[in-house]
């Protein structure tokens, strides 16, 4: 299927799937400890990408958080490059050094991923800023799990993009969890009124696991951090349905029960548009089996590939 054939919603929604159903398939092969690394999956979460990333532009920038399968596959990596990552071997996106917490894809415009809390925003200014001195109408993408902010480089990032007026677009996946602390136990600030106080505009989304409403609402965005070359915050709310790393639901654990994933299970459009879920399933299935087959009989790095890139 040609997916510049259909229509923008079906188009989101063929993108939204892929994610879940190769989240999926990590969780039935991880028990088989093939995947060389833990994984923060983003089930719950993946119209916050798909949406977000059919709003940029090829040579906008994205940077991102350890829980990036989601960006890395909606902004255009390559599906075969990120299984054999994940199996550490030397075909992966980053020659099998880097996991699941470390995708990149700089030539789609996926500048990279961090296991460190909060470490890719100042990343993200940084490239803002040089977009700024190098007079190209780009915009960069910094994403955030809501607990980054708790972080001191995250209002250092936001005071530099505001005083430098950076062409960089924050957006906060704001799943109210940070492991498995609320956001009412961490933070005393509300995060548009911290953003505002510095004289960046803000927006809220709070159809998180709404492909369409996620597009619309960062399109706007994008139009205008792109015309008037400064900065803005997102804050998208969503809901992480899988537990905060490995493969299991966690609705046991007590911090969080199983009736507040109900109204975000119902809304999901991978629940219920149906018909585009059956009728996009089987191609992207196909898809899946070759990028597993790609990493099962791709090679391991070897001796030599040890001390390779390490500064």
């Amino acid at each position: 299927m040609n997916r510049t054939d259909i229509d923008l919603d079906a188009r989101l929604l063929y993108e939204t799937l892929r994610i879940r159903l190769v989240e999926l398939r990590l969780i039935q092969l991880y028990p088989s400890d093939r995947i060389q690394s833990p994984v923060h999956l983003s089930i719950g979460q993946e119209a916050v990408a798909t949406g977000a990333c059919a709003a940029l532009r090829p040579d906008d920038l994205v940077f991102g958080s350890y829980r990036s399968h989601a960006f890395y596959l909606a902004k255009g990596g390559d599906l075969r490059q990120m299984m054999a990552e994940l199996y550490g071997k030397a075909t992966g996106c980053c020659g099998g050094k880097a996991g699941s917490m470390h995708l990149a894809a700089p030539d789609v415009g996926f500048m990279g991923s961090s296991a460190i809390v909060a470490s890719t925003i100042p990343h993200a200014v940084g490239a803002a800023l040089a977009a700024k001195r190098r007079h190209t109408d780009q915009i960069v993408l910094a994403v955030f799990g809501d607990g980054a902010t708790e972080e001191g480089v995250y209002h250092e990032s936001l005071n530099f993009a505001a005083l430098h007026q950076l062409p960089v677009l924050f957006l906060c996946e704001n799943n109210g969890l940070a492991v498995h602390s609320r956001i009412s136990a961490r933070q005393s600030y509300d995060l548009l009124e911290h953003a505002d106080a510095y004289g960046i505009p803000t927006r809220r989304c709070t159809r998180g696991n709404d492909p369409r409403a996620v597009h619309e609402t960062v399109s706007a965005a994008a139009v205008r951090v792109r015309a008037e070359r400064r900065p803005m915050l997102l804050v998208v709310d969503t809901y992480r349905q899988m537990e905060h790393v490995g493969i299991g639901e966690d609705h046991h654990v007590g911090y969080r029960t199983a009736a507040e994933a109900q109204p975000w299970r119902r809304s999901d459009p991978l629940v219920t548009e149906t018909e585009l879920v059956a009728r996009f399933t089987p191609e992207i299935l196909r898809e899946i089996d070759d990028a597993v087959a790609f990493a099962e009989e791709s090679p391991w790095p070897g001796a030599d590939a040890l001390l390779a890139d390490v500064a």
